[in-house]
């Protein structure tokens, strides 16, 4: 056993080593200071209350102006970044599958009049829904490899700010395009592998979503809302006489809220969890929406297209923290589906709320949200930092001591949670390779001269969406026109 956990400890290191090697590359610009705040973001007593605090960590070699100098100035090759992020060894489930969840998540920015590209986020409150917000603040969409079985660990893969002019569901198609692509050319899926799992929540079309990514070797799953209405397919045989005109593209319908429309389910199964009891399941193969031309499809200039999959009702007896279990409603691009290919679908959302945990500790502990940063650019930056400091502690959770609090559980070298990891980092890092060069003696500049009056007043910016994208069909002509 102490050979298995030698060799394990001997390929973290070797796999952080080389992604740190990568990381540094991809820093084009005051790269050695972007680093070393990287690692000071790793080796940090507490949790990152503020990115200045880092530079009193012994990792930080640098001066505070340095570290706002890398953050407001600095440059990250993205592109390559996320090639080095596809090669790492990614988290597969059970039936050796990439399952990846995509989901938005906000940095609030309400007190930031000046900074640019600030959208209207959506905050649940605490006492119901009436009580949600929206507040002004930057919402990044992620893209993360998950695991099988109860884990709060994730392999975070991509993460792109949405602008004011972007369309949520063209920006994540592109951004899934883009990972998958770099997942087939870093080895990660072959001919003959299964599809890779792409899971979405409610706040995203699924239908339309696989629709946008066709020609991908992608299976779409997401959540769809307790009143859709789907259609179901049109029968083989037609037997009423008919007086012409074009055969029907749709058949009966089937309401997600009136049982009496559902008939049989094609698969059904039952499943006893620990954790939510018994799971019951019913799939319906082969259901569709019925698209109109407005809103999503407003300029869909061809014949809109049928998109079939499989609709599965999952029911469990309770839910952690005594809430009332409701049934879910899911929907996959996949048809003809068995009980065990149904099994893994609702298992793979339920594998979602993974990224979940992965956010709160990335604003909890590694203070993604924390910094007063002005510009998006700079928030990109800081971004980024974030999901190389969490793709280490993935890295190296096999390497780490358990360094527990009295009161908190032993727990196996593979199962620490993530916070547990970083506590035993800065044991860690002298084991790794750190490309940072050491610090040049410099002498800080005199700066604004003391009691002199700001003559340059930053820009303020509205908060919002900057394109009105048509509804119908006649606001879709009326805005051509006054283009042309």
């Amino acid at each position: 056993m102490s050979v298995l956990h030698d060799d394990a400890r001997r390929d973290a290191f070797d796999f952080t080593s080389h992604f740190r090697e990568d990381f540094y590359a991809c820093l084009t610009r005051r790269g050695d200071t972007l680093f070393e705040v990287t690692d000071a973001m790793l080796c940090e007593n507490g949790p990152v209350a503020s990115p200045v605090d880092l530079t009193l960590v012994a990792e930080h070699r640098r001066g505070h102006g340095a570290l706002y100098d890398a953050l407001n100035c600095g440059r990250i090759d993205v592109d390559g970044l996320r090639r080095a992020l596809a090669v790492l060894p990614q988290p597969k489930a059970a039936d050796n599958r990439l399952v990846l969840a995509v989901d938005v998540s906000n940095w609030l920015r309400s007190d930031a009049p000046t900074s640019a590209d600030r959208l209207f986020c959506h905050v649940y409150g605490r006492n119901g829904r009436s009580s949600d917000q929206f507040v002004p603040g930057w919402p990044y969409s992620f893209v993360a490899a998950l695991e099988t079985g109860r884990t709060s660990w994730c392999q975070l893969l991509d993460a792109v700010r949405l602008g004011p002019d972007d369309d949520l569901a063209e920006v994540t198609a592109a951004q899934v395009r883009r990972v998958v692509t770099d997942l087939v050319e870093g080895g990660q899926w072959e001919e003959g592998d299964p599809d890779v799992l792409v899971v979405f929540d409610a706040g995203y079309d699924a239908p339309r979503m696989a629709h946008l990514l066709a020609g991908l070797p992608v299976e779409v799953l997401g959540r769809m809302r307790a009143d859709r209405v789907m259609r179901r397919p049109v029968p083989n045989t037609w037997t009423q006489p008919r007086q012409g005109g074009r055969p029907p593209k749709h058949g009966k319908e089937f309401r997600f809220a009136r049982p009496e429309t559902w008939g049989e389910p094609d698969v059904a199964t039952v499943t006893v969890t620990d954790r939510y009891g018994t799971a019951q399941t019913m799939a319906f193969d082969r259901l569709h929406p019925k698209l109109t031309t407005r809103s999503a499809w407003i300029d869909h200039t061809d014949e809109l297209p049928v998109i079939e999959g499989t609709v599965i009702r999952l029911q469990v007896d309770r839910l952690p923290g005594g809430q009332d279990p409701l049934p879910v409603w899911l929907w996959s691009s996949r048809t003809g589906m068995t009980s065990k290919d149904v099994d893994l679908r609702w298992q793979a959302f339920l594998r979602r709320f993974d990224l979940e945990h992965t956010f709160r500790f990335a604003k909890q502990t590694l203070g993604w949200t924390r910094p007063k940063l002005r510009t998006p650019q700079a928030a990109d930056r800081w971004t980024w930092i974030v999901i190389a400091a969490h793709t280490q502690l993935r890295l190296t959770r096999e390497a780490a001591a358990d360094l527990r609090r009295p009161w908190e559980k032993p727990a196996e070298p593979a199962r620490l949670t993530p916070a547990r990891v970083r506590r035993g980092f800065r044991n860690i890092r002298p084991h790794l390779h750190n490309p940072a060069r050491a610090p040049k003696p410099a002498t800080p500049g005199p700066g604004r001269p003391v009691g002199s009056k700001n003559r340059r007043p930053a820009t303020r910016y509205d908060v919002g969406k900057t394109t009105k994208r048509p509804e119908s069909i006649a606001e879709r002509n009326q805005l051509k026109a006054r283009k042309g």
